[in-house]
């Protein structure tokens, strides 16, 4: 018997975006992206190849310059074209599928310092719906569930970045999109935000994007990574990032 072919989160060709400061032009283009449910690879770069961009567009909160086609399956719902959204202005559309299947892993963890622990991680199913006791379990599993009660600024770096990938996770979401996120954190640290990160994604069966300098600690764990290239062009700086 044949397996049912599983539909890409993400399938993407000919996605650029065009920026121009202080006399510069500065060109960030993906050429190819497939991306399934589960699978989980590493954008690598120098600071400036335009890592952070490619997230913002990936994460829909950036609208490109150019779209060949960019498909987006999120979970329930049918294949989004995004293309069409951008298009037609739909930007009230592109935030809600946003919010309701992509998680977001910034570097500093971004947390709300005037909710607690738990009222960040749970911000999410606040919004879009979900259940409230995916909070517990997730906490337990980052070993912060004794912390749920604090604030922010009670708790150290890396246990922020613990609570921050809780948030990304708690409400199910399609990928989850990692900006730096061991960027703050000491190698201790370091080690278990990503090897918690990799671990829960896969059992959440949720397509993984980091973006990091941390080389070789990535190289340790075995992610593949995004194929690249930075080249000059008539004073255009092209950065393309594919697989």
């Amino acid at each position: 018997m044949i397996a049912p072919a599983v539909t890409p989160v993400f399938s993407i060709r000919d996605l650029s975006k065009t920026r121009e400061r202080a006399g510069h032009r500065f060109e960030l283009s993906i050429p190819n992206l497939v991306l399934a449910p589960g699978d989980a690879v590493v954008a690598r770069g120098r600071s400036g190849s335009g890592k952070s961009t490619m997230l913002d567009l990936l994460a829909m909160t950036l609208q490109p310059t150019q779209c060949g086609q960019f498909h987006f399956a999120y979970r329930g719902g049918p294949i989004i074209d995004v293309c069409k959204l951008w298009c037609q202005k739909r930007q009230g559309l592109a935030s809600r599928i946003r919010g309701e299947s992509v998680g977001y892993v910034l570097q500093t963890g971004d947390l709300l310092p005037f909710l607690s622990v738990r009222e960040n991680i749970a911000l999410p199913i606040r919004m879009f719906g979900g259940d409230d006791s995916e909070v517990n379990k997730l906490a337990t599993r980052l070993g912060i569930d004794h912390l749920l009660g604090k604030k922010p600024s009670q708790i150290s770096v890396g246990e922020r970045q613990r609570a921050a990938i809780g948030r990304a996770l708690v409400h199910h979401p399609a990928v989850i999109l990692a900006d730096e996120p061991t960027a703050s954190v000491d190698p201790v640290s370091a080690d278990e935000v990503f090897s918690l990160l990799l671990s829960i994604a896969r059992d959440f069966g949720v397509a993984l994007i980091v973006a990091s300098h941390d080389w070789e600690r990535l190289d340790a764990l075995g992610l593949p990574a995004l194929e690249h290239s930075v080249r000059e062009n008539d004073g255009v700086i092209q950065s393309q990032f594919w697989n």
